[in-house]
């Protein structure tokens, strides 16, 4: 998790691999960052984050938050700022904002929701920390001299978001405190937020009274627990002055009966059965079915097919299936679980089940992937690139599609293609060295035409100039703590 990652790090010197990954900030002659430092903290700490083992990287979970958020966004009065939206593996409940619009949203957040509009609140009020530039706005010019470098403002923000536990961890070191209490934020920015936040929520079509009723749920069962408060409790104070604020904007609005989208109960029903143990996901959706206590069907009983598909008893996850498909059909997501069901079955059809499937829904990027890795697995690299190559000259920017086209490539003895595609995948997850060094390899290949060579040439200078560019700023001294 985002936790152990900067606990790895270390709070009180700026480490090696970030700190030669950022540029300094410069003279502190300004009130507060600037978007380019902004865009330069968030890259920077999402290079690192990807590295960690909590960041959940499912296409399928992703690209569902990344519609809701995209739909919130969009009534978020900045058409400028430009979202990314990711998942951490983590059962606190908790989402946080990070400089240059990374929102990460925890995997215990989406559990927790009882409503679609709950989660979405969550999701505006975050939206509103990033169009607010509240972060930017806490970083005075003392600030600044105090830091002056972007390595030690990213580790004091991760450390000030991530994680409760983590907070808790860096009291230890009087500068990290220091800097973990002047990046909370002021009781101020969260009305904001929570005022905004519930402006996106109305225009974007869910129920007003989410974020509220959310919020006053986290209060009443901690209190009546008596345990620890839920991560975002703690890494957004929220008080009951704040919930009757909300209850009372929420309640001048015109009601809207908001019915939850079938896309959030399977997602939310797929964490379930593939973050917790299978025996105990199987258990969990049978009782929910015997019982009739779901929120949605089809998603108990796409949680129960998934899950049992995890337990690998296939018999059990087919009939299960044939269930699900008898109350949902032509879902991508269902339809990409019964492709899953049949491969993992052995079934002659898997294959074409795949086909049918991504004919259906050609944008659904799940189905996409594996289709690949299936058609590779089974020695079919050309129709594999035939699957990821339309995306990528669509202008796709996604080191999978890369990674799979260099290996479709490898396997059709086309060496400089391969190396090239590698090195695209490798300078999209931040290894510009590495990306150089595979055009290297690829132009020592011997094969390729003349216009292949050549254009292997000209990317190969441009991503050696940009590698010299990033080494220089890699060069300059980081300050000492």
């Amino acid at each position: 998790m985002l936790s152990r990652l900067v606990l790895a790090i270390g709070l009180l010197a700026v480490p090696a691999v970030l700190a030669q990954a950022l540029p300094e900030l410069g003279e502190p002659a300004q009130s507060a960052l600037t978007p380019l430092q902004e865009r330069l903290i968030g890259q920077s700490i999402m290079k690192e984050a990807r590295r960690d083992p909590g960041f959940y990287d499912d296409p399928e979970v992703t690209d569902y938050i990344t519609g809701v958020g995209n739909r919130l966004s969009a009534h978020s009065g900045d058409a400028r700022q430009r979202f990314n939206f990711f998942l951490m593996n983590d059962p606190q409940i908790n989402a946080f904002a990070l400089p240059g619009g990374h929102i990460g949203i925890h995997t215990g957040l989406i559990a927790a929701a009882q409503s679609e509009s709950e989660m979405a609140g969550v999701m505006g009020h975050e939206i509103a920390h990033v169009t607010q530039r509240h972060i930017a706005r806490m970083v005075s010019n003392e600030q600044l001299s105090q830091w002056v470098s972007i390595a030690s403002l990213a580790i004091a923000i991760l450390a000030s978001r991530a994680n409760s536990q983590l907070a808790q961890a860096a009291a230890v070191t009087g500068p990290a405190l220091t800097m973990q209490r002047q990046l909370n934020y002021s009781r101020d920015f969260e009305r904001e937020a929570d005022r905004l936040g519930l402006q996106m929520l109305e225009k974007a079509g869910f129920d007003p009274n989410g974020m509220a009723a959310f919020f006053e749920r986290l209060q009443r069962a901690t209190r009546l627990a008596d345990v620890g408060a839920p991560a975002f409790l703690r890494t957004h104070p929220i008080n009951y002055e704040r919930i009757s604020d909300m209850q009372g904007r929420s309640s001048q609005l015109p009601y809207r009966q908001v019915t939850d989208s079938i896309e959030f109960h399977l997602m939310r029903a797929k964490l379930k059965a593939e973050l917790e143990p299978a025996h105990e996901s199987v258990a969990y959706f049978q009782g929910l079915l015997a019982e009739k206590r779901y929120l949605s069907e089809a998603g108990a009983r796409y949680g129960l097919a998934d899950a049992l598909l995890r337990e690998r008893n296939i018999p059990a996850a087919r009939k299960a299936f044939a269930d699900l498909n008898a109350v949902l059909k032509q879902h991508p997501a269902v339809d990409f679980l019964g492709c899953r069901i049949r491969l993992a079955g052995g079934d002659a059809d898997a294959l074409v089940c795949f086909r049918q499937a991504l004919r259906r829904h050609p944008h659904y990027r799940a189905l996409a992937y594996d289709f690949a890795e299936a058609l590779l697995q089974n020695r079919q690299p050309a129709e594999a690139l035939a699957v990821v190559e339309p995306r990528l000259a669509s202008g796709s920017r996604d080191f999978r599609l890369y990674q799979f086209q260099s290996r479709a490539y490898a396997m059709l003895n086309k060496r400089l293609a391969h190396h090239r595609a590698q090195a695209e995948a490798y300078l999209l997850l931040g290894s510009t060295g590495a990306a150089v060094e595979q055009l290297q390899l690829g132009l020592k290949a011997g094969d390729g035409d003349y216009y292949q060579l050549s254009a292997a040439e000209a990317r190969m200078r441009e991503l050696r100039r940009l590698d010299a560019e990033e080494r220089k700023d890699a060069g300059r001294k980081a300050p000492k703590p």
